[in-house]
């Protein structure tokens, strides 16, 4: 009688824990889709609205944004209908192979597109005449299609069982199935994946070594001007040549053109990446970084669980360690539009000329007069 009352008491305290539990996961599941419908909508409102934002960093961002929202809309309520089945799917098979195809094609689009704005932001550093003739709207248009199509070359294999496609009841989710590399081929995706976001920070370093080279100031070299009956040219002359040819000082030739002036006739189409570009660009590049750092740390977890499934036979990996992964990588859906607002200036400004209603209004303090 004693062993059968702790028994029961047990199966009492095990039921209330999967409970609270699937409370627990509901309610921080709901509150992620809520984040991340209202800030990615938010973004692509003030992008949208905004002429001053029609430029290519934003042109990426707004397709980065609607593929979250996307995502939250479309995947994670069948998580949520999943959790509340009690960790089942209860629906057919060709829709769970539809919803993993969802989930793996925006995990992959963010890495490529990811990868692609690295390769624009060093760009836009180091060479931003030839960024800033070429970065137009059809060429966004262009680069965002080519991230799509490798994005669904990547995601639309397993689809027809290379590799595969089923519920995980572990992560109540509809996802790759990763079993032992033996018995599976789905490492090939998991390093395709790593490769992506390491070359991203390797994008990201080469760009900040190119900054770190051109800040540093180097001595001055003078060139002493050669001189011809007193009209000096070379590297070294200034505006005396010109001064002294035209008063009459000897018979050399005409002085050459003169270093350092801006001559009258330019091409306006060639534009050279003045201060205040460069410290706005230089604010791209790192609002740009820190979204991609956090993808990497969100999803690492996860995909240290996944190397371990298909490295090592048989491995258990502790539940509670599982579901803290995938609920990292879903929560990877709403950070973004957190992180723009905290990191780009510009956002907020946008955001307070067409929100004033969202600030704290202040008391107009009484002017006084001392006597």
């Amino acid at each position: 009688m004693a062993n059968a009352t702790e028994l029961g008491e047990s199966n009492t305290s095990l039921q209330n824990y999967a409970v609270r539990a699937s409370a627990v996961k509901l309610a921080s599941l709901g509150l992620i889709i809520c984040i991340s419908v209202a800030g990615n909508l938010l973004l692509c409102l003030l992008i949208l609205k905004d002429r001053s934002l029609h430029r290519a960093p934003y042109y990426f961002l707004l397709d980065l944004c609607l593929a979250d929202i996307i995502r939250s809309v479309v995947c994670f309520p069948f998580v949520m209908i999943s959790i509340s089945s009690g960790s089942s799917w209860t629906y057919s098979v060709i829709s769970c192979k539809v919803i993993a195809f969802m989930a793996v094609l925006f995990c992959f689009h963010a890495a490529f597109m990811l990868f692609c704005i690295s390769v624009t932001r060093y760009m836009a550093i180091a060479h931003h005449r030839f960024y800033s003739k070429r970065m137009t709207l059809w060429t966004c248009v262009a680069v965002i299609c080519m991230v799509w199509t490798l994005s669904v070359a990547m995601a639309f294999p397993p689809v027809f069982d290379v590799g595969t496609y089923k519920f995980i009841k572990e992560e109540e989710q509809c996802i790759f199935e990763h079993r032992y590399v033996k018995a599976n081929d789905t490492l090939g995706f998991m390093l395709m994946l790593a490769v992506i976001v390491g070359t991203t920070h390797v994008v990201y370093i080469k760009m900040l070594f190119f900054v770190y080279d051109h800040r540093k100031m180097k001595p001055a070299q003078l060139i002493p001007a050669i001189s011809q009956n007193w009209t000096f040219h070379g590297p070294g002359a200034t505006g005396q040549a010109a001064a002294n040819w035209i008063a009459g000082f000897g018979r050399g030739p005409t002085p050459p053109t003169l270093v350092g002036i801006r001559q009258a006739a330019h091409n306006p189409n060639k534009r050279l990446l003045v201060l205040e570009e460069f410290k706005m660009e230089k604010r791209m590049g790192k609002m740009f970084y820190i979204i991609t750092l956090l993808f990497l740390l969100l999803w690492s977890p996860y995909i240290v669980a996944c190397y371990l499934r298909v490295f090592v036979k048989a491995s258990s990996i502790p539940q509670v360690y599982l579901t803290a992964a995938v609920w990292m990588t879903f929560a990877q859906a709403g950070v973004n539009p957190i992180l723009c607002f905290i990191f780009n200036k510009e956002l907020r400004i946008c955001f307070r000329t067409y929100f004033p209603c969202c600030l704290s209004t202040q008391t107009p303090m009484e002017p006084y007069c001392v006597i």
